[in-house]
């Protein structure tokens, strides 16, 4: 299946968009997609000054409290009435109209840069984005995919399992489980280029390569797995039944990167979709 009639959305946090490496990762989406007749937005963070701050001005008009702000509540009741602020309503048309969203921008402190983390926050309201039990599995975006396209600063060994930086699958798990995972999104592997900034330009110029060969097949992917919900007992917290921990007790690995059960950790889980294990 190629991306004709598809439509895609690349969710861009980087302050130079064109000079810089993500920002050429980002044209090379752009137009890797675009060939495929794939319809491709871009949201360019920095570029449109986008306000990372969650506060009261996001909800236009009366509060449904009265009393403490909470702003999570406000946010879900604004949505529902239809009185956010007008950035974040565009951005989550443009989330809602997406098959695909590609979100490209530099690892920051082991995370996103503040204005992406931001959007997730502002963007990804209750009601719009996740519900109870409308959440992993269950949640709205169960049609859409996400993908996650980062650069690092240092190089891959200093990110494996002995590396200083540590497991990257661990990195992973907030965003890719806590986020998008969380509103139901197919999460398909990361594209991580390792320390381009230190690379030649011919290898730079291999990544972007990597970058457009992997999205000319990208709607075949297979997705990462996580824990599915049946495997967690609510009447005991959520927390996985005892079907499934006697069934680790066996096992020489945790589940995943989160529920690993004081074991060791399965190699790969939240970069390859082949090697998640969910089973």
């Amino acid at each position: 299946m190629s991306g004709a009639g598809k439509r895609a959305l690349i969710v861009f946090a980087h302050q130079e968009p064109l000079r810089s490496f993500n920002g050429a990762l980002k044209e090379a989406a752009v137009q890797a997609l675009s060939k495929q007749g794939c319809q491709v937005e871009v949201s360019d963070l920095y570029a449109s000054t986008f306000n990372p701050v969650a506060t009261r001005a996001d909800i236009v008009g009366d509060l449904k409290g009265t009393e403490c702000f909470r702003y999570g509540e406000e946010s879900a009741a604004a949505w529902e009435k239809g009185t956010l602020s007008q950035d974040i309503v565009n951005e989550q048309k443009k989330v809602q109209d997406a098959d695909l969203v590609i979100f490209q921008f530099p690892l920051y402190w082991f995370s996103m840069p503040a204005i992406m983390k931001g959007w997730m926050d502002r963007v990804l309201t209750r009601g719009f984005a996740y519900g109870f039990p409308q959440f992993y599995e269950g949640g709205p975006f169960t049609k859409k995919k996400a993908l996650i396209s980062i650069t690092t600063g240092g190089m891959e060994s200093m990110y494996g399992p002995t590396g200083v930086n540590g497991d990257i699958n661990v990195i992973l798990w907030p965003m890719q489980q806590g986020m998008l995972h969380f509103c139901g999104f197919q999460v398909l592997a990361p594209q991580i280029s390792w320390s381009p900034s230190f690379m030649p330009e011919e290898g730079r110029k291999g990544l972007v390569a990597m970058w457009e060969q992997r999205l000319a097949s990208v709607w075949q992917e297979k997705t990462l797995k996580f824990a599915p919900l049946e495997l967690f007992d609510p009447k005991k917290g959520f927390v996985l039944n005892d079907d499934t921990v006697k069934n680790l007790s066996t096992k020489p690995q945790g589940l995943t990167v989160g529920q690993h059960a004081g074991k060791p950790l399965p190699p790969n889980n939240q970069t390859k979709a082949n090697d998640a294990s969910a089973e």
